[in-house]
């Protein structure tokens, strides 16, 4: 029933101010309120405090944020209108602020989705994932509104986009009635207007499932995302994401399209609210409980901590004391510095294991790969500059340049295994001096000119130059 869903609209719309203007925190303040007189163009809501305030609200934001999340906006841009005060015109009389769009962001914190469990069930529904992005597109200018003008009688007519990645839905007619001994209008007489249409920055991004939620022997998946407005240019490929959006699809322009599959879409997820993980923070606990703490106060305080740690690497390995002790300190890594002048002075280790084949240099390699939070394996005779730092590759459908980050990129914050280090090319291995030094990659391909995060430490495995050690010659010569 229409008027039934105008009367639920009108509500939820009027639930909307009510929350936004009176919401109050458990310290008493009112948190959304003040955030919209301070930011005038955007808001962050948490779903726990709509929860609070009213329940079917928000499961209406969950089932159906297409339709409810307009809402919310126009609800923002009401109450920030009558929040602010009368300003002095031109003429001198206090006139009524113009105020602009707001954009809502929403926040949770319930737990992250599967990318590989995301399916037709979630299709126009709230979800929640992680990961790392590793391409980041151009920006690109996306109407909202489009302005129509009739070839033949020269009418104007204003039709919405939908949003994200979804076009207009251009009528076939025109409504222009003719007079007599006017010709009629044809089928399809609409031309879009670009200068009188209304925009918004639109960018897409490709996110990858986090390296330590792949299965094993299976090639990780990625989706994309579209990001608009204020979220735009605030990613760089590298970055690990919690992000929460709407399921949605689009159709894929291109030559792979089979013919007649009209109901065959791509899926995307159209991003309302996104988090950055910290610099510091890996994919471990987070947060400990009291008894982990205490344990752990306790087993530093013992004087055989050390020995203890190293004795924990690689267990199944016989000997090889000193390396185990090299691997637990690169594990654990140094203290970063900062110096007053503004330099900063790297924590992360980086080890060399060179020796003879069968000295269990690749078994300690894969040890470090599982143990680490975060790390990658990668063998230097598969690996190329472009796959370890960053590649610039075009895209098949927008035939634009974008950015992907490699194995360095994508390990920040971890450890990466590079086996087969004297089997590397050399160009190859001068690639990777940056990230290992300076802990950044810089890239200057295609007139894209950009800097990505690399704080790995890197943990290689090498034969010497004859195959093995020779002790009749020197150190320098045989490495």
């Amino acid at each position: 029933d229409p008027a039934a869903a105008d009367i639920t609209r009108h509500s939820a719309l009027r639930k909307f101010k009510e929350f936004l203007r009176g919401f109050t925190s458990p310290t008493g303040d009112f948190p959304y309120r003040e955030s919209l007189v301070h930011n005038r163009d955007h808001v962050t809501v948490a779903i726990e405090d709509l929860d609070a305030f009213d329940a079917e609200l928000a499961d209406r934001i969950r089932k159906a944020p297409a339709d409810y999340l307009p809402l919310f906006e126009t609800a923002g841009s009401e109450v920030l209108a009558s929040l602010r005060s009368k300003v002095a015109g031109e003429t001198g009389e206090m006139e009524e602020p113009v105020t602009g769009d707001v954009q809502i962001f929403l926040s949770s914190k319930e737990n992250c989705v599967s990318m590989r469990s995301i399916g037709a069930d979630y299709m126009s529904k709230l979800v929640k994932i992680a990961g790392i992005a590793i391409a980041a597109s151009r920006v690109k200018a996306k109407a909202t509104h489009v302005t129509l003008l009739c070839k033949n009688c020269r009418s104007v007519r204003t039709v919405p986009c939908r949003p994200g990645l979804g076009g207009a839905i251009v009528p076939r007619s025109c409504d222009h009635v003719p007079q007599p001994g006017e010709e009629p209008c044809p089928l399809d007489p609409w031309i879009a207007v670009p200068d009188k249409s209304k925009y918004v920055d639109l960018q897409t991004l490709k996110l990858q499932e986090n390296p330590e939620d792949v299965p094993t022997g299976e090639l990780p998946r990625n989706v994309l995302l579209s990001v608009d407005r204020h979220l735009v240019q605030t990613i760089v490929p590298g970055t690990r994401l919690t992000v929460i959006g709407i399921y949605s699809v689009f159709q894929a322009s291109g030559t792979n399209n089979q013919k007649g599959a009209v109901g065959v879409k791509q899926p995307y997820i159209r991003i309302v609210g996104l988090e950055q993980s910290r610099d510091d923070n890996t994919n471990g606990p987070s947060h400990f409980t009291l008894d982990e703490e205490m344990e752990f106060k306790e087993f530093a305080q013992r004087p055989d901590a050390y020995a203890k740690i190293c004795s924990m690497i690689g267990p199944s390995i016989y000997g090889h004391g000193d390396v185990k002790k090299a691997i637990a300190c690169l594990l654990f890594g140094g203290s970063k510095k900062r110096l007053p002048d503004g330099v900063r002075l790297r924590g992360d280790i980086h080890a060399l294991l060179l020796g003879d084949p069968s000295t269990a240099k690749s078994q300690f390699l894969k040890f470090v790969e599982k143990t680490a939070p975060i790390a990658v394996y990668t063998s230097g005779k598969g690996s190329s500059a472009a796959g370890l730092t960053a590649s610039v590759t075009r895209d098949s459908n927008s035939r634009e340049f974008y950015l992907e980050g490699g194995a360095m990129v994508l390990a920040d914050g971890g450890v990466v295994c590079i086996d087969e280090f004297d089997k590397m090319r050399p160009e190859d291995r001068v690639a990777i001096h940056e990230a290992m030094e300076q802990q950044t990659i810089s890239i200057a391909k295609a007139g894209i000119t950009t800097v990505l995060n690399s704080r790995t430490s890197v943990l290689a495995a090498a034969n010497p130059i004859s195959g093995r050690y020779d002790d009749l010659k020197r150190l320098h010569k045989i490495t």
